[in-house]
This record gives C-alpha cells, structure tokens and sequence, in this order.
C-alpha cells in the first residue's frame, strides 16, 4: 500500500503538497508513512483537488472555510490518536477508538510495537 501512496502522491503534487504540510515536526519516517495515509483515507474532499489551482470563490469559500477548518481539526485529531494507539499504545474513550479503528480499516502496519497493559500483566500474574 505504501507504493500506491507514493504513487498517488507523485501523480497529484497539490495534494502532496497540502498532506506534507500536515507532517508533526519530529514525526518519525515511520508514524508519518501511516499516518499520511490515515489522513488520505480518509480526507475526502478537505484534499486538494489533483489538478490545476481553480480561482476562489469568495462568499462561498468564506462560507465553508469554518466548517471545512473544524473537519481537518478533527481528521488530524483522529489521525495522531490512531497513530498513538498504534505506535505508543495509547487508549482513548471507547466511542474514540471505535472511531478512529473504524476509520484505519485495511491500514496495514507490519512493525508496530505490541503494548501490554497495567491490567493485562496483573491478570497474568494471579
């Protein structure tokens, strides 16, 4: 899947572009690789479109930048949870993590980590 990604990204400079810019300073080679394609996923149409610039609409773009602003907010939020329950082994409210597995379905991650929990090493020993 990683090669389809850089493929797709190699066809579509805009929307490269517009996903590496929502790269974590100090994010690892590793997390952004999943994660980017966490957030391509599932972008819809907060993506650029792939080819030319198009001119702005002004009242309508004024309009929808709020509503469009608060989804991108909420697609990143969702994409570093999914890559912190991933990668560090976080958890999150169960209502979040069905969210955020839901939307990382067919997401392949070959060298995560395996986490075990307080509660998981105290069952093991009694």
């Amino acid at each position: 899947m990683a090669q389809e990604v850089s493929e797709y990204l190699s066809q579509n400079p805009r929307v490269a572009a517009w996903v590496e810019a929502l790269r974590c300073d100090g994010e690892t080679d590793k997390h952004w690789r999943h994660r980017r394609e966490f957030l391509l996923r599932n972008a819809g149409d907060l993506a650029p479109a792939g080819g030319a610039a198009s001119a702005p609409r002004e009242e309508a773009a004024d309009a929808e930048s709020g509503t469009r602003n608060r989804q991108l907010q909420q697609l990143i939020s969702f994409s570093m949870a999914w890559a912190n329950h991933v990668f560090l082994g976080c958890r999150y409210p169960q209502k979040v993590m069905d969210k955020i597995l839901s939307m990382a379905e067919g997401i392949k991650v070959t060298d995560a980590p395996i986490h075990i929990t307080r509660d998981e090493l105290v069952a093991k020993k009694g």
